[in-house]
């Protein structure tokens, strides 16, 4: 250790060397230069005092001002030559013959010794200072410079900081399972290695945005108390060749002096890691040479792992179909985990996890609140939790109310109402009108979900809304229940039609929706009686581009007109299923768009209570 610290006093000494040889430079040519005369205009040309003086008696009319200080004269002629003169001490003959012949004549007190000092000096000052700030600069860069390829993730270390585990973690039990093997092994990792079995060097979370990926790996080395060392794929990319490559051997070489130091090995967690790991020489361009050697390094610092260090790389990303196939071998990511959006008791345990520091009234249900967001992930749901503890604490609430929770779901999933957004009486009537066509049919389809709430509020992009939540969650829908779907999307369009005799713009969204499920059935789910049991048009996304930008036409252009013939017919005969039954309901339809115009808001239990609507069974 002490031969590899002994070079750097030395290079210190040099550059301290080196400092003072410049600054010698530079001072021995500010007396060179200050010992040259200069003639040029604007600077004082030294004068003989018997020419200054001849001139003075014959000439005083070439002489434009003078100006004397302590034992010098400086002046200027008229043809703007500045010059200077040294005069002798109390010369009272010169001054009496400077006064009658020079008009502009003045006198200054003489300069101290650090006026002078500070005169004669300054210049060089300014130039050693501003050198020795620039060499500053100049070793800082280089510092900076020299440490450009190294990388600086997010450490997270049991003690100084927030410890998470699995207690913190729900709605992933089966993620969880997959996971304790790795914190058994980093706990007791003689216990594998007896029989010769090897953990897994990689493992890989795959799932959707906000789902916990990154909350389980930290839970992971919360569990099993070793460094944790987080960073995203995107961190390692850079427009400087090799700096990618180096940034992953340094992280790499930081994990494995952490795994060695801490004794129970370590964890590495790369976010993202689609940034770095995509498919080498893919999609539109071609390839991207950084980002490729980067992904190299990675491979080959993978494949140089030693389990017996206890060094585990996890990564995360929601798109595994753009990682490089070398990458997913067994051998680097051995395991792979997929997260999936959470079910009704996952979403209820994941509530009482964020709820916890809420402070809740008893009348709560989390289950309700559950069952009213299908499709909401982890980080939907802690928002959910943080927007009713924000809603009741506005309300200067003592504790969170059901109805907080009830209007941050309608807030999350269609943003906030607009109470001051002024409505003409004709534009309310339409709006009531349409809304009551859905939230009718809701009720009188026994294959869709009932309504729960009906507003004419601005609400997000909606001027009006129709809140139906599942009463379960569905993974499988048949036929029927599609097309009764379609036909409660179409129930505001034909409420206007009826009541109105005409049409307006306010279905376009519930027309696009129709419109797309019903181009599903057909070319998708195999729902079609003309076109059978296949499925139409290739829509796998070309790499890297994260969305579909075009749709493979795999079908002739007889086969695209029955498609367009089947999409109508759906949407058809789904549109007058609706008409149908708000035309032999009408009273009813009119009676809750008045009521609605005078309330604005209703809920379900409401709405059923005003048209005399049994409760529908979540059977039904």
């Amino acid at each position: 250790m002490a031969n590899q610290k002994s070079p750097k006093p030395v290079l210190r000494k040099k550059f301290n060397q080196s400092r003072l040889i410049w600054i010698f430079i530079i001072l021995g040519l500010f007396y060179l230069f200050s010992s040259i005369s200069f003639t040029v205009s604007g600077i004082p040309r030294e004068v003989a005092y018997s020419d200054f003086y001849d001139t003075l008696k014959n000439r005083p009319e070439n002489i434009k001002s003078l100006v004397k200080i302590d034992n010098e004269l400086q002046g200027e002629f008229t043809d703007n030559t500045k010059f200077k003169v040294n005069i002798p001490d109390n010369d009272q003959d010169l001054l009496r013959v400077i006064r009658e012949n020079v008009k502009h004549f003045k006198i200054q007190p003489p300069r101290t010794f650090l006026a002078a000092l500070l005169f004669n000096l300054g210049p060089i000052l300014l130039l050693i200072i501003f050198w020795w700030v620039m060499a500053s600069r100049g070793e800082q860069l280089g510092n900076r410079i020299m440490a450009f390829g190294k990388v600086r993730p997010k450490m997270h270390i049991e003690g100084e900081s927030e410890k998470v585990t699995f207690n913190d973690v729900a709605g992933v039990d089966e993620a969880k399972e997959e996971l304790q093997e790795i914190i058994e092994f980093l706990k007791d990792p003689k216990k594998f290695q007896r029989l010769g079995g090897k953990i897994p060097k990689g493992v890989l979370l795959v799932g959707p945005p906000g789902c916990g990926k990154t909350l389980v790996a930290r839970a992971v080395a919360g569990e099993a108390s070793v460094p944790f060392f987080s960073i995203s794929g995107s961190d390692f990319v850079e427009m400087f060749v090799g700096v990618g490559a180096s940034r992953v051997r340094d992280l790499f070489g930081q994990g494995r002096r952490a795994a060695k130091t801490s004794g129970k090995g370590a964890i590495i967690f790369i976010d993202e890691i689609d940034a770095v790991g995509r498919l080498r020489f893919s999609g539109i361009g071609g390839g991207h040479d950084e980002r490729e050697q980067t992904l190299n390094q990675l491979l080959v610092e993978m494949d140089g792992f030693d389990t017996q260090q206890g060094l585990i790389l996890i990564a995360a990303t929601n798109r595994p179909d753009t990682l490089d196939p070398a990458l997913l071998r067994p051998g680097r990511f051995d395991r792979t985990i997929i997260f999936n959006l959470p079910d009704i008791k996952g979403r209820e345990e994941i509530l009482k996890v964020h709820t916890r520091k809420i402070k809740l009234s008893p009348q709560i249900d989390l289950k309700s609140v559950a069952r009213q967001t299908p499709g909401f992930s982890g980080a939907d749901l802690a928002n959910l939790c943080n927007e009713a503890a924000l809603l009741g604490a506005r309300n200067n609430k003592e504790a969170v109310e059901t109805i907080d929770f009830d209007k941050s779901v309608e807030r999350v999933m269609m943003g906030p109402e607009k109470k001051s957004h002024i409505m003409s009486k004709k534009e309310k009537e339409i709006t009531a009108l349409h809304e009551s066509g859905h939230a009718l049919l809701s009720l009188f389809i026994p294959e869709v979900n009932p309504v729960k709430k009906v507003s004419i509020i601005p609400r997000g992009l909606a001027g009006g809304y129709t809140f139906a939540p599942p009463l379960e969650d569905r993974h499988y829908w048949s036929k029927r229940e599609l097309i009764s779907e379609i036909a409660l999307m179409l129930g505001g369009r034909a409420s206007e039609e009826i009541n109105l005799s005409e049409v307006t713009t306010g279905a376009q969204n519930d027309l696009e929706m129709a419109t797309h499920m019903a181009r599903r059935m057909v070319t998708q789910f195999g729902m079609s009686d003309k076109l059978g049991n296949v499925t139409l048009g290739r829509r796998e996304g070309l790499v890297f581009l994260g969305r579909d930008i075009l749709e493979e036409k795999n079908y002739s252009e007889e086969t695209a007109r029955l498609i367009d013939e089947e999409v109508k017919k759906i949407v058809d005969e789904s549109y007058n299923k609706a008409k149908t039954l708000l035309e032999q309901n009408r009273d009813k339809l009119k009676i809750l768009s008045n009521t609605l115009l005078e309330k604005e808001v209703l809920d379900g239990e409401e709405v059923k209570k005003l048209l005399g609507i049994e409760k529908k069974d979540a059977d039904t």
